[in-house]
């Protein structure tokens, strides 16, 4: 299940992710949110918070998070990860060079810090 968090600026996309993401939740939240905030800003910054009871991701989920990132790469500001899963921490700490924009990873514990990077 993916929700949206709302206590950011209005140019943050804050998303967390519980239980098993699925590719109902990109095509009912994820993606209508991005295309969202792409017409109201040209850059996107997002949180993306794997949260305490996260579980995984269907394979439909994964193509689509590809698909978004893909569709508008030159458009993304920073992307904070917020995560415990420490294989997603480092597969995204190793590949971070091949994202747009800037990229960090942070643990739940540091959910404050996260919010206050990709806001500023």
């Amino acid at each position: 299940m993916m929700t949206r968090m709302q206590d950011l600026p209005d140019n943050v996309l804050a998303l967390e992710a519980s239980g098993e993401v699925t590719g109902e939740d990109y095509e009912t939240v994820v993606i209508p949110a991005v295309e969202k905030m792409l017409a109201e800003h040209d850059k996107l910054r997002m949180l993306y918070q794997l949260g305490p009871d996260y579980t995984g991701f269907e394979g439909a989920a994964m193509w689509d998070d590809t698909k978004v990132g893909m569709r508008h790469l030159t458009r993304w500001e920073k992307i904070a990860v917020v995560t415990d899963v420490e294989w997603m921490a480092h597969t995204v700490k190793a590949f971070g060079f091949l994202m747009p924009g800037e990229v960090q990873v942070f643990s739940n514990a540091e959910l404050a810090a996260a919010k206050a990077w990709v806001a500023a």
